[in-house]
């Protein structure tokens, strides 16, 4: 039996006329749990218009009210967020422990936005010139949509959603229609955390819905996370109507390991960011760059490694979990072939796994090339799944200059005992999150996230202070409030006095 999943427009649960269905599979099984309302442009407008309308007097809350609401929705989340990962583990495959890890990802940036009272505090000058003073605050910009992508479904949104109402805005949210239910839960725990009707809304779709949002006059700005064709796509599109936009793509994250560096650690390192949720991480580490002679060693432990991992059932205490759709698996494994076909060597390979699931799950094993020519689709493609190539490097600065020639620039990392080697790294690398040590270098939340060149697009990183900026404009006043002994006429320039 599938579940229907409708929109969340307004307060409650919203279904459309039309018969527009997308599928939801259970990855660990390959069978269809779920249908999926797809959006027409007028049930985007209906949720627009239900975030327009209550626009004004969300604004004016209070910033007492809209904390104790947000406070109450963390309190809400905290007592139930078992039952939100069951709900991920089940439409997008990744393993139960790493569900829980996600919705604390993105739980951590809840509570920064929780502080906005004083973020969001203006600056005052009193008698900027005689008798005037100058101030400025921020306000919310409006109707902010959010698109986000599969493989993060609770903590990509809250990235973006818990700081656009802490500011004041109005939020449209267009999940990824391979794994909606997250979105929904969360729509429902805001509501019964109060939340006013029409402040929070929820619609699925697929290019219908993502034109509708790009394209409404009424949509203030759009926050989105994907691959980089797309986040092109919808950077020029929301643009070229007016939008503020925060488009954040893909990657093709290196480690570049020096031959000082702890090989144990680097292993671990390794393979939690290469394997763990599948591969399906835009900050997944995909290539390692071992400078010589540390390549044979370190291949070596991360084979031991890997001959470890439980892949399976992610209801199951596996390690590793299936990938979310069929298409998807199947264009993952073709990037080994693609490899092989090339020249790499496959140390081990993921294609022939025996998972502890049903077999008609997307299974692809971890899957471990050596030698992968830096010519090869397989790396310099985007891949997305659990394949980890080793290119072998000469020196330092050869690793470097393969990093920095790259189209993306996302994630990166260093694995060194060298404090000056990590400090010129930091330094030289043309990329947006630097890890020294940490393969998965994703900034804390009251920092912010976001790549370079083809990573992002647009002005402003997620969360952080910069994510409170792009919810919200500035104003500047400059005020005098006249005393009796006023008079005068003076047509001349205003001077400082």
């Amino acid at each position: 039996m599938t579940t229907r999943i409708p929109h969340w427009i307004n307060g409650e649960r919203h279904d459309s006329d039309d018969r527009r269905l997308g599928t939801v599979y259970d990855p660990a099984t390959g069978e269809q749990s779920g249908a999926v309302v797809l959006a027409e442009p007028a049930d985007v407008d209906a949720a627009v218009t239900a975030a327009t309308t209550v626009f004004p007097a969300w604004r004016d809350t209070s910033i007492a009210r809209r904390q104790a609401i947000l406070f109450r929705f963390r309190e809400l989340l905290e007592q139930r967020k078992p039952e939100l990962a069951e709900l991920i583990t089940a439409e997008h495959g990744k393993v139960v422990s790493d569900a829980l890890g996600e919705i604390a990802r993105g739980q951590e940036v809840l509570e920064f936005a929780l502080g906005f009272a004083d973020i969001l505090k203006g600056d005052y000058s009193v008698n900027a010139s005689t008798g005037v003073d100058v101030y400025s605050f921020r306000q919310p910009i409006g109707v902010a949509a959010i698109i986000s992508p599969f493989n993060f479904p609770a903590m990509v949104p809250m990235w973006f959603f818990p700081i656009a109402l802490a500011s004041g805005n109005t939020v449209v949210l267009k999940p990824s229609e391979k794994d909606p239910s997250a979105a929904m839960w969360m729509a429902e725990l805001l509501t019964e955390a109060g939340l006013p009707d029409g402040v929070f809304n929820v619609v699925h779709g697929d290019k219908v819905a993502v034109d509708a949002l790009l394209e409404h006059p009424d949509v203030a700005s759009i926050s989105f996370v994907g691959s980089t064709p797309i986040a092109r796509y919808i950077y020029e599109t929301a643009a070229r109507h007016g939008k503020r936009v925060q488009s954040l793509g893909g990657a093709k994250n290196h480690m570049l390991v020096l031959p000082d560096a702890d090989l144990d650690l680097v292993a671990d390192a390794a393979v939690n960011a290469g394997f763990g949720s599948a591969g399906e991480r835009c900050m997944a580490i995909s290539v390692v760059l071992a400078v010589e002679p540390v390549a044979d060693a370190l291949i070596e432990k991360i084979s031991e490694r890997m001959a470890g991992l439980r892949i399976g059932d992610g209801r199951r205490g596996c390690d590793m979990g299936p990938l979310v759709t069929r298409e998807h698996r199947d264009k993952v494994a073709g990037y080994i072939d693609v490899a092989a076909s090339d020249g790499a060597e496959i140390v081990v390979d993921g294609r022939g796994v025996v998972p502890d699931g049903a077999p008609g799950g997307f299974w692809l094993g971890p899957t471990l090339l050596d030698r992968v020519p830096t010519t090869s689709a397989a790396y310099i493609e985007e891949i997305f799944g659990p394949v980890l190539s080793i290119v072998r490097v000469a020196t330092y600065e050869e690793g470097v200059e393969l990093i920095n020639s790259g189209a993306f620039g996302n994630g990166t990392a260093i694995f060194t005992n060298d404090g000056g080697a990590a400090r010129r790294f930091q330094y030289e690398i043309q990329v947006g999150m630097i890890g020294v040590n940490v393969p998965i270098p994703v900034p804390v939340a009251y920092h912010s996230f976001g790549g370079w060149k083809a990573s992002a697009f647009g002005d402003s990183k997620a969360y952080g202070r910069q994510g409170f900026h792009f919810f919200t404009r500035e104003k500047a006043v400059t005020a005098r409030w006249l005393d009796p002994s006023h008079g005068g006429i003076n047509l001349g320039f205003p001077q400082n006095t």
